[in-house]
């Protein structure tokens, strides 16, 4: 069976009018605390939208989630 590792179609509870924590929680909790699906989603949103404040923004916390990720993962190593 392929893992997928983008949800097309859920939600991230994502809102670029909402402030960095509240944007970052829920993006979060919308992936169980996966740091790295949650990098990759919000990338994902990056990447399709027009808007330039989305794309901004949701670059900037894909590459939070990303840095918490790999600092995490070299902690574990």
């Amino acid at each position: 069976m392929v893992e997928r590792w983008f949800e097309a179609g859920k939600k991230l509870g994502w809102h670029k009018n909402d402030s960095e924590e509240v944007r970052r929680g829920n993006a979060l909790r919308s992936r169980d605390g996966n740091e790295l699906a949650t990098a990759r989603a919000l990338m994902a949103l990056a990447n399709v939208t027009k808007d330039n404040e989305t794309h901004r923004k949701a670059r900037a916390d894909a590459l939070y989630f990303y840095r918490l990720y790999s600092k995490r993962k070299r902690a574990r190593v």
